[in-house]
């Protein structure tokens, strides 16, 4: 479909709308006074793309292209752009948008309404990447020849100079998605900003409203001093207010349709803008606002005829990390670009190391810099302020273990190794995805892994179950204490390394000390165990990659040469193989179990039947099971689960865990250790979210539970809701944002029984 209306749309749809236009939606159907509008959907830019015939030609420019030579990324980024330019836009994309045109037009009374014309695209304002203000807007357009030509422009601007250079930069050479939001123009008399926390202070008990009078460009771009209004968020009483001065108003000229500068005159430029009964319906917009996104908001508002308008809203960003001062700025210089893995800010000394081996060499509050890290990189990895890596995704080791130690991690930037050297000072600023030189103020090591950042008590009980995701017994007993409803997964990795020693498991074995690493392994365990108990703890057993094996002791002997260990020798067909190393791991289990009993087993990369089929033998013979359990899981990584798993829960599955960090690279064919594939790796692509819902279907019809446990809800807020909608029974994330994550499950929960509510009202 071409076209989509905003009450068609929610947070869920940015795959289909963009980022903004997804939020447009989501906004409309929450009841917020959001200026009517449709979005020419990306199917709409890929039928163009495709049947223009530009694919190949955008292709062969962009590999050639070295966007560190300004002559050359200007000249590529106009030639591409006038392919765009000139290339026809198929009839029936153009019909949809005329169609949609002509009905916008005729709800709002005019032959031919005035609209905004605004990039949405699908990377955009995204965990990974900002591309902010990087795309073209367009205002005052009017006229449906006009309109089309501005869309085919917002196409453009996707081969614009700037964005090229970011493209590139953060390794994203392929296709790249667009949506287009058209949207009827306010022409406003008053505008501004409304924050439902206080920004300066963090207060989260006062709303603040800034106003000027005309078009909110002014107070966007801080063209005017605004009046600043303080609202006690409970009573609504007007706590302070600060008159500005504002010079000058943009308005819209009558004539030509532009955006044109006013002068005020004395006592218009000194008056106060906004009444006590408009502040007033604005805090009162703006607590639906953040009610309805479960976290504070920064909200764009405009006022035409007496009518209030909300024009955009987004989370506030900066409750904790203040902004860098532009003097800073100017001392820094940007030494490496990458993909902001974990956030935070740290500064230290640099340390390069090629492996786990020189790990003395790291002092703590160092910056580890490394090509790629692997599960015998953890005990290194907990002693550095910041990690840096040349390859990578956002599901990498790295990426992973650093959000659940809490440190800032930057990957995927292809020449740190080559670039940064022992004994430099540089910033690692992970929410920008940059290497600085230098130290900037606001950087500090962050807090070790015993003191994982503290968690709010939630005002909301969800139905639907709230798990985290653990892997290191330091945190087990902090993270217990909080409101969380037990362990999702337990990553089996971390508890290993330490009980191998640095030894490979069949060298163990050859040694006669396979008890040595039962005896460690229940030690560890138990801490879990005993810390959540009667929660749940579902442990996930281990799931090496050989190149991740062959780094221990012995490990060249007895570890196999891949060319891709990530779909190789793994998980569950590794047990067939070695059925005598998963014996330890299962009579470690089965000791702890005797006075655990609430810690339950998943098995991880199912491919298929036989292959299950052979390890429920095994763990039967391990003595594990009895008639008290435990819950025996599967990992839901392999697309094959959706026509195995009434095999599976034949065989005795209970319960299924979707990791969709490799279930994405499975369905789409994307190593998500590659930062070369990083822009194709998204879990919101339909064919990954049609595979998950499938799968949470399949367990409602064999009465299983379903979780999931990879990144995709913790990275993407609109994730929960739409799993919510389809009736996961869980979902498990990093304690870092298990707040943030109850949060939106909460208001999904209630935007469900308020439809049902309302459907119920329809019918009687």
């Amino acid at each position: 479909m071409f076209v989509k209306w905003f009450e068609e749309l929610s947070r869920t749809d940015v795959p289909e709308a963009g980022g903004k236009g997804a939020n447009l939606g989501e906004m409309t159907r929450a009841g917020l006074p959001v200026p009517p509008g449709f979005v020419v959907t990306v199917d709409a830019y890929r039928r163009f793309y495709e049947q223009s015939g530009l694919g190949k030609v955008v292709s062969a420019q962009l590999e050639r292209l070295d966007v560190d030579d300004p002559a050359q990324l200007r000249d590529v980024s106009d030639a591409l752009q006038g392919l765009v330019r000139r290339a026809r836009t198929p009839d029936e994309v153009r019909q949809a948008i005329a169609d949609a045109y002509g009905k916008l037009s005729r709800r709002q009374g005019a032959p031919e309404e005035f609209v905004a014309v605004r990039s949405s695209a699908t990377a955009e304002d995204t965990a990974q990447f900002s591309f902010a203000g990087m795309f073209q807007s367009f205002l005052n357009v009017r006229g449906e020849a006009n309109l089309l030509r501005q869309i085919k422009e917002c196409w453009a601007s996707l081969f614009g100079a700037r964005v090229l250079f970011y493209r590139i930069k953060q390794g994203l050479r392929g296709e790249q998605l667009i949506a287009v939001i058209v949207q009827k123009m306010v022409n406003a008399e008053k505008s501004g900003v409304l924050f439902t926390v206080d920004p300066a202070t963090n207060n989260p008990n006062v709303l603040v409203i800034e106003a000027a009078w005309g078009l909110g460009e002014v107070v966007v771009g801080g063209q005017v001093t605004p009046d600043r209004y303080q609202i006690d968020k409970e009573s609504l009483a007007l706590i302070e207010k600060s008159v500005g001065r504002k010079d000058f108003m943009l308005i819209r000229d009558q004539a030509s349709g532009e955006n044109v500068r006013m002068d005020l005159p004395e006592e218009k430029a000194a008056a106060q803008v906004l009444t006590e009964q408009e502040i007033r319906i604005l805090a009162e917009l703006g607590k639906r606002d953040e009610r309805h996104y479960g976290s504070p908001q920064d909200a764009e508002w405009a006022i035409e005829g007496g009518k209030v308008h909300i024009v955009q809203t987004r989370p506030v960003t900066t409750l904790i990390e203040k902004a860098r001062r532009p003097a800073e700025k100017a001392k820094t210089r940007v030494l490496l670009h990458g993909l902001g893995a974990s956030p935070g800010v740290a500064a230290g000394v640099v340390r390069v190391l090629s492996s786990p081996t020189e790990a003395d060499k790291l002092k703590p509050g160092e910056i580890l810099v490394t090509t790629m890290t692997a599960p015998d990189w953890v005990p290194v990895m907990r002693r550095a302020a910041a990690i840096v890596t040349d390859a990578g995704g956002m599901t990498s080791h790295a990426a992973i273990v650093s959000r659940e130690l809490g440190i800032p991690c930057v990957v995927g930037t292809r020449e740190a190794t080559r670039t940064l050297e022992d004994g430099m000072v540089v910033t690692v600023d992970a929410r920008e995805g940059t290497v600085v030189s230098g130290q900037v103020s606001e950087a500090k090591p962050s807090p070790p892994p015993s003191a994982p950042p503290a968690f709010v008590v939630p005002s909301q009980v969800t139905a639907t179950r709230l798990f985290v995701n653990l892997g290191e017994p330091d945190l087990a007993e902090q993270v217990a204490r909080e409101p969380v409803d037990g362990v999702g997964l337990l990553r089996a990795e971390f508890m290993i390394l330490a009980a191998l020693q640095g030894v490979h498991p069949r060298r163990l074995l050859e040694d006669k000390r396979g008890e040595e690493f039962v005896t460690r392994m229940v030690e560890k365990l138990t801490v879990f165990a005993r810390a959540f108990r009667p929660r749940p703890v579902i442990y996930r057993t281990m799931d090496f990659r050989s190149n991740e094996f062959r780094g221990l002791q012995g490990g060249e002997r007895y570890e196999p040469r891949e060319d891709n260990p990530m779909i190789g020798y793994r998980g569950s067909y590794r047990y067939t193989r070695e059925p005598d190393l998963f014996a330890l791991e299962l009579e470690a289990l089965r000791r702890v179990r005797e006075h655990f009993t609430n810690l339950h087993v998943m098995i991880p990369f199912v491919r298929s039947g036989w292959e299950f089929r052979e390890c429920k033998l095994l763990i039967d013979r391990s003595g594990l099971m009895d008639r008290h359990g435990p819950h025996l899981w599967v990992m839901a990584e392999v697309p094959s689960i959706v026509y195995w798993l009434e095999d599976y829960v034949r065989l005795g599955a209970t319960g299924v865990s979707i990791g969709s960090n490799d279930l994405t690279q499975l369905v789409l064919g994307v190593d998500r250790d590659s930062e070369l594939c990083a822009p194709l790796f998204d879990e919101r692509d339909r064919a990954v979210l049609q595979t998950i819902h499938a799968i949470i279907r399949e367990c409602q019809r064999l009465g299983i539970t379903s979780s999931i446990c990879g990144q995709a809800p913790s990275v993407h807020p609109e994730y929960a809701e739409a799993l919510v909608r389809w009736g996961i029974d869980s979902i498990s994330v990093n304690p870092d944002v298990v707040e943030e994550t109850r949060r939106n499950i909460a208001a999904a929960e209630q935007r469900l029984l308020l439809e049902g509510a309302r459907q119920k009202l329809a019918v009687s």
